[in-house]
């Protein structure tokens, strides 16, 4: 009851600063004037708690020392220590700022904590950007379904928010980078620990970031996405292929996979919703990819407002090329030791399956970082309402380019005692390379086959 009626004040001191829901998206200009004030550029609280939490003061952009190669990124933090750890021992102290999945998580395992550190607000994003975010907010509005963005370029559509959905978009639209390559692993391991690395090239580029872009050309398009497999050998060659629409309900996302055993390209409509995640042994579905992504149309959105929260944060230690694998990958849950949490404030999202629409998941309630526009956390339920998976993304910050990402994504599975993470790079070469030349041409089906040659 303590942590239902915190919550509930939390969510009415939200709605009470970003105005009540209302019908339309677009805030107006004297609301917007908010925005570099009492808000940061991109519409976070831009002071302190008076306590932990501290005044955003423009975010990480000189590390001193600490300067990152080929996409590898020293700890700006090195010294900082462990201030106390939440385990089964004091859990239910720390419960209120917690979500329902991380508690769990906790009571389920002896081995699984939470250590706690001093709280940096390291996220920004390039001044472009930010200065779009004012623009945005007095002219992108939800298309009158809720399932796409009108007047909407690029930058955080919607930086005071005021319904469900316009915090999800901030999320799918936020800016990655442009143009990028990554080699990431993934693992899933077995209860007991054992685990195979699938690894993974991915280029991803904004549209507005291609080289030969014009205004107007595939203007229903956020990003385009390859994925090549590189092993293990029994699937390397074989890529997936998406062009990431924007409203996905006027017009589904385009897929393609190509098979490099068959050497053959097709189309693929399973690459959404609860389909099956690439090479994820049925433990994510292709929407828990970056935590949510895709269409929003087979839920109900819900703004439940803001709280404060233990979230991962400024993970570069769980990055760190110091770390195998198998230093992190532990039975059940990563190592503990390797990772780093710190109290923020988060938008607290819930979706509830729509009667009559269909997803593993009936309910799914979503902790967005309010500094980033990052998913931090996810609490997934069943149809019978039980809780069945927490998802977990451990924010870094890429200090010399100015854009938040993910060191990892961790999705739990507290039924079958299994989990999944996505993104690792500590073994990989050349984890990022940011900046990359790419063309449409790049991402066409017929791109596909020449992606694939082993």
């Amino acid at each position: 009851m303590k942590t239902q009626k915190r919550h509930l004040i939390a969510g009415a001191i939200a709605l009470s600063l970003f105005g009540a829901s209302t019908v339309m998206a677009a805030v107006s200009e004297s609301e917007a004037a908010k925005l570099g004030n009492e808000l940061t550029p991109i519409g976070a609280e831009k002071a302190g708690n008076g306590g932990a939490i501290p005044a955003w003061d423009g975010g990480l952009t000189d590390p001193g020392v600490n300067q990152p190669q080929q996409g590898i990124y020293p700890d700006p933090f090195p010294n900082d220590e462990v201030k106390f750890v939440i385990d089964q021992s004091n859990v239910d102290e720390y419960a209120d700022n917690l979500s329902p999945g991380q508690v769990a998580m906790i009571k389920t395992y002896s081995t699984f904590s939470i250590p706690v550190y001093e709280t940096r607000r390291t996220s920004t994003y390039p001044q472009e950007l930010m200065d779009l975010a004012k623009e945005n907010a007095t002219t992108v509005s939800l298309t009158p379904d809720g399932n796409g963005l009108q007047n909407y370029e690029k930058g955080v559509p919607f930086p005071i928010p005021q319904k469900g959905q316009e915090v999800i978009f901030n999320h799918i639209t936020r800016y990655r980078g442009g143009s990028i390559i990554r080699n990431v692993a993934q693992v899933t391991p077995q209860a007991n620990g054992d685990f195979s690395p699938v690894k993974f090239t991915e280029h991803l580029t904004d549209r507005v970031e291609l080289a030969d872009y014009k205004p107007g050309m595939d203007d229903n398009v956020l990003f385009y996405f390859k994925q090549v497999i590189t092993a293990p050998s029994r699937l390397a060659g074989n890529v997936l292929l998406v062009h990431e629409t924007l409203d996905q309900v006027k017009e589904g996302r385009r897929a393609w996979l190509y098979n490099s055993g068959q050497r053959r390209v097709r189309r693929a409509p399973q690459v959404a919703y609860d389909g099956p995640g690439t090479a994820a042994d049925g433990q994510r579905t292709s929407d828990n990819l970056d935590l949510f992504n895709g269409a929003p149309d087979r839920y109900n959105w819900e703004l439940v407002g803001k709280k404060e929260m233990y979230i991962p944060y400024n993970s570069y230690r769980l990055a760190s090329r110091d770390l195998s694998y198998n230093d992190i990958i532990q039975p059940g849950h990563i190592n503990p030791s390797v990772t780093r949490y710190e109290l923020h404030r988060v938008w607290h999202v819930r979706a509830t399956l729509k009667d009559g629409e269909r997803h593993i998941y009936a309910r799914r309630d979503f902790f967005v970082d309010e500094d980033s526009w990052q998913i931090a956390v996810v609490d997934h339920y069943d149809g019978r309402g039980d809780l069945w998976r927490v998802a977990e993304s451990h924010h870094v910050q890429g200090y010399d380019i100015n854009v938040p990402a993910y060191a990892a994504e961790t999705l739990y599975d507290l039924m079958s005692g299994r989990y999944l993470v996505m993104g690792l790079t500590n073994e990989e070469s050349d984890p990022y390379t940011y900046g990359v030349n790419a063309r449409s041409n790049d991402y066409t089906p017929a791109a596909l086959r020449r992606a694939g040659v082993r």
